[in-house]
């Protein structure tokens, strides 16, 4: 349920901060770091 959560917040994170990007470079500079974030949510889950 906390994996859930967690993933959850991120993704609102991931979401505002699109939200709040002017240019493409920081959309993906933006998805980069939800990406990273992911990821390192996945390794610590293991």
């Amino acid at each position: 349920m906390t994996k859930s959560i967690k993933l959850s917040a991120v993704m609102m994170m991931a979401l505002l901060g699109l939200a709040a990007c002017n240019t493409v470079q920081g959309a993906g500079q933006d998805l980069s770091v939800a990406g990273n974030t992911i990821a390192g949510e996945a390794r610590s889950a293991r």
